[in-house]
């Protein structure tokens, strides 16, 4: 049975129509989502599970915050989850936004375990954001890598740890695990780029609304470190520096609705070059009416 992979930038309507779509097809849908593994970050995710609709869905809220899950434990995860599926004699639907898991499962990245180093880690320690992205961008010329664009690295901590796994491969080239690449039908959700700021914008006012900064100090209050909460970017990033008085409200918001917009941009940048390395994605319509939008995908799938 061929995998449906339905991919699109932040706000692009990818969960409800893989939702709608596994109704029609008696479909399970396994998350491509980087931060959506973790239980009890779900405004800030973005994980509406109420889009889901009693649709099974996989590898969501499977670790700890604070924790920093990775790329190999997903690409285990994935197998495992569609592995399951397909012996149940379910159709798997991969959906989400984070580019570099969506690659890694459908090429079958060779990927390793990376130990932390503390000698690297110390040497690092104080560089800027744009100092270690260029490291990170000489280290991947180096090695040919097309991990880690700056979809996934928008803190120190996490082009830190970016470089780590770099170098580690680098030094390392011999993979201790193999898994096949996935042959997969691609829909890409494609949205005009002035009515996915206006629905970006609209979602952070409803998101803070509904309790944003709560949930926030909700996990800082659990222990989490400060830190270990801006790892992960984005919402978690700006509203942590927000309740610890370091961003004023507007501030906070403003900032935070300009790297969400920033992060949209580059995930379509990271599809763009999926295409070039030669993934055929099958572009439909986000304005178009949920029904057509299935039908398309059916008739993609059934052709095949």
């Amino acid at each position: 049975m061929k995998m449906v992979t339905i991919l699109g930038p932040t706000a692009s309507g990818k969960t409800p129509l893989a939702a709608a779509l596994a109704r029609e097809v008696g479909g399970e849908i396994i998350s491509a989502d980087s931060r959506q593994v973790y239980r009890r970050m779900d405004i800030g995710t973005g994980k509406d599970l109420a889009d889901y609709c009693g649709v099974p869905y996989h590898l969501i809220d499977i670790c700890e915050p604070g924790t920093k899950y990775n790329l190999f434990q997903y690409q285990q995860d994935f197998f495992d989850a569609y592995q399951d599926i397909l012996r149940r004699g379910r159709q798997p639907i991969l959906c989400g936004g984070t580019g570099l898991y969506i690659e890694a499962v459908l090429k079958g990245y060779h990927l390793s375990p990376v130990p932390q180093n503390q000698e690297l880690r110390a040497r690092l320690e104080g560089r800027s954001l744009q100092e270690l992205t260029q490291m990170l961008r000489e280290l991947k010329a180096r090695s040919g890598s097309v991990m880690h664009n700056t979809t996934d690295v928008d803190s120190p901590q996490r082009a830190i740890r970016a470089i780590e796994i770099e170098t580690y491969n680098l030094e390392h080239p011999m993979p201790l695990r193999e898994l096949p690449p996935i042959d997969s039908l691609i829909i890409g959700v494609s949205i005009d780029r002035d009515l996915r700021r206006e629905k970006i914008t609209r979602r952070l006012k409803a998101r803070l609304d509904e309790g944003m900064a709560d949930e926030v100090r909700s996990l800082l209050n659990e222990g989490i470190a400060p830190e270990d909460l801006t790892y992960y970017g984005l919402e978690y990033k700006y509203i942590t520096e927000y309740v610890l008085g370091q961003l004023a409200y507007d501030e906070m918001f403003r900032q935070l609705e300009i790297a969400i917009h920033q992060f949209a941009k580059r995930q379509m940048t990271w599809f763009r070059g999926m295409e070039r390395r030669g993934f055929t994605i099958h572009w439909i319509d986000a304005t178009l009416p949920m029904e057509e939008k299935v039908n398309t995908i059916k008739e993609l799938l059934f052709d095949q």
